[in-house]
């Protein structure tokens, strides 16, 4: 075996997703405390201390508890190298978590045991879905009163349309978490609170041991007993097949917060996930041990660093090996180029890299030329793979500055967010950057816009809500846009590519736009 294979089949990389609230970010801590990456974790709303969660650099996000931007953690277990994309939870960001599944070879959805399937859950599920990529269940908080373990099965069954194979079962929950019976080895792993530490203390026995009453007590015993009789006669046969298609998902109980379950959930997660696999390409499809380097960007994000005030795109790494200085192709601009100051990402942490592999992210300083869904590669073999279509934002204000005298700040701060890609920026044809139009997918996004407005750009806005709901691209137009017969409610705009659009209030806004203008053609993606 190469070193260029050996390096990409230690490679896993995966996306964390979840409904708010139900233990994403603390799970993401806790496997990078058994990965050595951090020594103490930090709690994400924890009032009595001043530490928060290691992949929430943002300072909105420590402030309010939640992880609004998909953050970039990289740690090695074992012989692994793992990456991490842990994303926003909630639902105001559902388009960067779409745009980060894009970079992800698999899917952990952690599911909060008493609640159980919650609406983010369904709708990040439903993005996993049209990607076809493996699902694998964290049941989370069994440290807590929780719902019936076979009900949470059968409820992910019905409303999410995946098979279930439970790889673990839990002893208990709440005050009375004992453990987790692995149905693998048919033992019992039972474990001790140890705080913040690396390892829950656990203690291993066979199922027929005689220290089992002791150990979990007579009653536990009896109905795991019972439960493992149904599971054995009922649950789904083990298919790593269908896993990786994402039709089963095997599912581990557990809780993130005191440690119990979660090295034995990683460590099979690592044997079930596959290394980088192959991409599908205009060209036909790209594989990753093609020595020749190829990528994508899937994120920008402006001042990570606010002491450089600088723009970073993150790229997904598809094929071959990346060298720093090395020279590539950027396919959307036809130039070759070097991407400056290659690094490595824990939060907001960085590290300069001198070489990474297929199924690593890496992020590269950006003056201004990479969009979403651009294609760098070797020189030597064009690869180009297809753009991540734009979510249509569903929410829109009027913004401008209260102080006039910062136009030009004003004008960068709407420029550089607008290519980030997650809040959309629009203005009126024909007319100066005064004020734009603002277009949220969700709308806290408007609360972030605002917030970074005033805080990486020093600028203080003026809000006004707009009465639409809808947007349209406009594929192709009888007349020049603004000439387009539309109702007093509707809107033209451009985006900052110079596109046309069309804002309504109503679908059937739209509808008649559409029979007064033969030869309108309209679209609800940017693609």
């Amino acid at each position: 075996m190469t070193e260029l294979e050996k390096e990409i089949n230690r490679r896993r990389t995966f996306a964390i997703i979840s409904h708010p609230d139900a233990g994403k970010t603390t799970l993401t801590e806790k496997l990078l405390l058994y990965g050595g990456a951090i020594n103490q974790a930090g709690a994400v709303k924890g009032k009595k201390s001043d530490r928060h969660a290691v992949s929430d650099w943002m300072e909105i996000e420590k402030q309010r508890g939640i992880s609004v931007t998909s953050s970039v953690l990289q740690f090695k277990y074992k012989d692994f190298c793992i990456n991490i994309l842990d994303t926003p939870g909630h639902q105001d960001f559902s388009e960067d978590t779409y745009r980060t599944l894009m970079a992800a070879d698999s899917a952990v959805m952690v599911i909060d045991a008493s609640k159980g399937v919650e609406n983010q859950t369904r709708k990040l599920f439903k993005v996993c879905v049209m990607r076809n990529i493996p699902i694998f269940t964290f049941i989370n908080k069994m440290d807590r009163e929780s719902r019936n373990p076979f009900d949470l099965l059968e409820q992910i069954e019905d409303e999410l349309g995946i098979k279930t194979y439970p790889v673990n079962w839990p002893i208990g929950s709440g005050k009375e978490f004992k453990g987790v019976y692995d149905r693998g080895s048919r033992h019992i792993i039972s474990f001790s609170a140890n705080g913040n530490s690396k390892q829950a203390d656990a203690v291993e026995v066979d199922l027929n041991d005689s220290s089992l009453d002791s150990l979990i007590g007579a009653e536990h015993r009896e109905t795991l007993l019972e439960d493992i009789e149904l599971l054995d006669g009922a649950s789904e046969e083990f298919d790593m097949e269908q896993v990786r298609k994402g039709k089963l998902s095997p599912v581990f109980f557990g809780s993130a917060l005191t440690n119990f379950g979660v090295e034995p959930f990683l460590e099979s997660f690592l044997e079930m996930t596959t290394p980088p696999l192959p991409r599908p390409c205009v060209e036909g499809e790209c594989n990753p041990f093609d020595e020749n380097f190829s990528a994508f960007v899937f994120k920008i994000q402006a001042n990570m660093n606010k002491a450089h005030r600088d723009r970073v795109t993150f790229m997904r790494i598809c094929s071959g090996k990346f060298e720093r200085d090395m020279e590539v192709m950027h396919v959307q601009g036809n130039k070759k180029m070097r991407l400056s100051q290659p690094q490595q990402m824990m939060a907001q942490e960085r590290e300069i890299i001198d070489s990474a592999y297929a199924g690593d992210i890496i992020g590269v300083f950006d003056p201004g030329i990479f969009s979403i869904g651009d294609t760098v590669c070797s020189p030597r073999k064009k690869v180009t793979f297809e753009g991540i279509p734009t979510f249509a934002p569903e929410h829109f204000a009027r913004v401008r500055q209260k102080d006039t005298l910062k136009r030009k700040q004003f004008v960068k701060g709407t420029e550089q967010i607008a290519q980030e890609g997650a809040i959309q920026i629009f203005k009126e044809p024909f007319t100066g950057m005064e004020e734009v139009i603002v277009g949220v997918v969700g709308v806290l996004q408007f609360e972030v816009f605002e917030y970074r407005m005033k805080n990486e750009y020093n600028v203080e806005i003026i809000r006004e809500p707009l009465p639409y709901s809808y947007i349209r691209w406009i594929d192709k137009s009888p007349v020049e846009p603004k000439d387009l017969i539309i109702s007093s409610d509707t809107k033209v705009v451009q985006d900052f590519k110079d596109n046309f659009l069309l804002l309504f209030s109503s679908e059937w806004n739209i509808n008649w736009a559409l029979e007064k203008n033969e030869g309108l053609e309209l679209s609800d993606f940017n693609k």
